[in-house]
């Protein structure tokens, strides 16, 4: 069993900034690339970053100027930083993480509860 406990998400004005954290708990062998995804309402969900367990990143075009995904691998956590935030950035954003759990011979897709992140303008 895998578990991931997302925090950091909350209301900010148009231009602020917020720092996403999930952190990643459990019989875990391995974690190969960590990200995170987002669902506005009335949109698909979208990927909003994603990181390597080597540190090669990739990005939304719509966050790429904005948003930085790093992780440290010795906590099993991923975040992610917001800034100059904007309200299409209003969303629930899931962190996810590709585990191979102890005992396994897998990679697995997990996924955190969500965390709301609202921007006004």
């Amino acid at each position: 069993q895998v578990q991931l406990v997302e925090s950091g998400g909350g209301l900010v004005q148009a231009g602020g900034s917020l720092r996403l954290s999930c952190a990643a708990s459990g019989r875990i062998f391995s974690i190969n690339a960590m990200g995170w995804y987002r669902q506005a309402p009335g949109k698909q969900r979208e990927l909003v970053a994603r990181i390597t367990n080597g540190g090669v990143t990739n990005y939304a075009d719509s966050v790429k100027a904005r948003f930085t995904i790093s992780r440290d691998n010795a906590k099993n956590t991923v975040y992610l930083q917001m800034n100059n935030l904007k309200p299409e950035d209003t969303a629930v954003y899931y962190c996810y993480a590709a585990v191979m759990v102890t005992g396994g011979g897998m990679f697995s897709s997990y996924w955190g509860q969500g965390t709301q992140v609202t921007v006004s303008s």
